[in-house]
């Protein structure tokens, strides 16, 4: 049962629904650690043997203040997360990839099921095995975007995130594109959703996730801006000015001047360019990086 806007009342430490259950009002007590604010939703739901109260509600954000440290993003596949912030200290976070376990279980499952008669006790069986392994490879790849996203917001002293802006809708499209590639983007990258947890994380702690187009970002070399072949097999850009490094590594490194350059950041641009030398990386041109680029979407 979904109440929408109304249905419920919220007061008292109870929400109370208009139905009754053999007379009896249903009544629902909030524990002493949650706090609502203004609930647009409340909705009950049966999963296994136990019913759940849902509840939607609104949380206020804290106010956005650029505090001049900025924090960039690629995101991966076999990496989740590489990023690099104004200090030109990397952070990478591994993807656990539980759908490699769960994948050859569903599937030979899925090949059981599909030599039974449809509707038949044995298909029904089958499926019903199949359908509970993909909610739980499902529920685990979220469960943990929800931990990797939070740990980033909470653990950087940045207040604006920049993100590359990745269509994963589009990777099934392009010529380039493998089965296996668009199995992990589409059943385990979930890229779009993570984006969307970090930003709303990030809204909740006053901090702000901005998207920018991020084309080339992992082609073109940060020091020269030579463009190279780089298929996915490739995981270190070799160019010929002398510059070795993680393809990931790259691309973020690019997602951060482009973003600087792009936005008018002179001040942090040159911040980012002395800490990078410090680190003992190689220092990009200032010219390669003010070529015009699309315009930073927030978040």
């Amino acid at each position: 049962m979904i109440y929408n806007q109304k249905g419920f009342k919220v007061e008292k430490g109870l929400i109370t629904l208009s139905h009754k259950y053999n007379k009896v009002p249903l009544a629902f007590e909030i524990p002493e650690n949650y706090v609502f604010g203004k609930v647009y939703q409340v909705s009950i739901f049966y999963d296994g043997d136990n019913y759940y109260l849902s509840v939607v509600h609104e949380v206020p954000e804290e106010s956005y203040l650029d505090n001049g440290l900025y924090q960039a993003i690629d995101l991966g596949i076999t990496k989740t997360v590489t990023a690099i912030n104004t200090h030109g200290m990397f952070h990478e976070v591994n993807n656990p990839r539980p759908d490699k376990y769960w994948n050859p279980k569903i599937d030979a499952i899925q090949s059981k099921r599909d030599h039974c008669k449809k509707g038949s006790r044995h298909w029904k069986q089958l499926h019903k095995a199949m359908n509970k392994r993909i909610k739980k490879r499902k529920n685990q790849i979220k469960d943990i975007q929800h931990k990797q996203t939070r740990k980033m917001v909470n653990n950087t002293r940045a207040n604006t995130i920049i993100v590359g802006d990745l269509d994963v809708k589009e990777m099934p499209k392009s010529k380039k594109a493998t089965s296996g590639l668009n199995r992990s983007t589409q059943n385990n990258g979930y890229i779009s959703r993570f984006i969307r947890f970090l930003t709303y994380k990030a809204a909740l702690a006053g901090k702000k996730v901005i998207e920018i187009d991020e084309r080339n970002t992992s082609k073109r070399c940060y020091v020269c801006g030579k463009e190279h072949d780089m298929p996915l097999w490739k995981r270190t850009m070799e160019c010929d000015c002398g510059n070795v490094i993680d393809r990931d590594r790259n691309s973020a490194i690019n997602i951060m001047l482009r973003y600087l350059s792009q936005n008018a950041r002179w001040q942090g641009y040159q911040q980012f360019v002395d800490n990078l030398r410090k680190t003992g990386l190689s220092v990009p041109k200032l010219e390669v990086h003010s070529q015009e680029a699309p315009s930073a979407r927030e978040g």
